[in-house]
């Protein structure tokens, strides 16, 4: 008891002398971890998001001619060779019509001067969720190009092509930001740890004179460490928090975060990110004073 409550007194002592240090410290690791944790919060949703759209996600394969049973059963067979599909749908030319009549909905009477036949038939293919990636799809898309009597493959290329380039930068962005949430970390609690050991470097040497152990001037070193890394944790969460409440509040109407259900992080990952903050702020204070301790 007595042992806890003197570290306690001294993590005390070194906070109340180098306070304008302990600040800028607290600030550089909250910002660090408002930075991270809102790069993966997007990454995470994006990936929910293709999640949903990869649920309907078609190819479709326009034909030349409406294939009869005998060429229905022979595409079907080739389109499973290249891998197994979640499933495979023959769209007739009269269906086609009807879909696209629909779709028009209370403008359908500009198709009363056209043959019901003039739209091409085709194949839905629905790819399992296994082949998702994009080259996956862009190398099926391909296969299928091949069948007998395709026109052409479409599957909205150019917009999945987007999302999956968008998804992939903003994975290396979350990289890039936990790299400068490591560096940060570390080096300005092992910076600010280092100006309070320089502040009280006689006393501590008198400490040592005298036989105080390692563990003893270390662990109030070490409390400074995980205290930044816990207060500059919770702060960063909390900022991201107000961001993303005032998003969700500006944003509320129709609109792209209307469409998709644009989710803050659940209990297990805040918690995640505060162990991991704690963990870099510990390291940075632990590297500092086994220096000295070394000397």
């Amino acid at each position: 008891m007595n042992f806890w409550f003197a570290v306690l007194r001294q993590a005390g002592r070194n906070l109340r002398q180098t306070w304008p240090s302990q600040i800028m410290t607290l600030l550089t690791v909250g910002l660090s971890v408002l930075l991270f944790a809102l790069f993966f919060l997007i990454y995470q949703n994006m990936l929910n998001v293709g999640d949903k759209l990869g649920d309907d996600l078609r190819l479709i394969v326009y034909l030349q001619e409406e294939p009869g049973p005998e060429m229905q059963e022979q595409l079907r067979r080739k389109i499973t060779n290249f891998d197994e599909v979640e499933q495979i749908k023959f769209i007739s030319k009269e269906d086609a019509y009807k879909r696209f009549s629909e779709q028009l909905g209370d403008d359908r009477d500009v198709l009363d001067d056209l043959p019901t036949d003039f739209l091409p038939a085709s194949i839905e293919v629905t790819p399992k969720k296994n082949l998702r990636s994009l080259a996956q799809v862009q190398l099926f898309s391909e296969y299928l190009n091949k069948l007998p009597g395709t026109i052409k493959v479409q599957y909205g290329q150019e917009w999945v092509e987007r999302f999956f380039y968008f998804t992939k930068l903003v994975s290396l962005v979350v990289v890039l930001s936990g790299s400068l949430l490591i560096l940060t970390s570390i080096f300005k609690v092992a910076h600010t740890i280092r100006l309070t050991i320089i502040n009280r470097q006689a006393e501590l040497e008198l400490l040592k004179l005298v036989g105080a152990t390692n563990n003893y001037i270390r662990t109030p070193f070490l409390m400074e460490g995980l205290l930044q890394g816990l207060l500059g944790a919770l702060a960063g969460i909390a900022a991201l928090y107000l961001i993303y409440t005032w998003i969700k509040l500006k944003f509320s109407g129709p609109g792209l975060l209307h469409l998709f259900d644009f989710t803050f992080f659940n209990g297990p990952t805040i918690f995640t990110i505060i162990v991991i903050s704690i963990t870099l702020c510990a390291v940075g204070s632990y590297t500092s004073i086994q220096k000295f301790l070394r000397k």
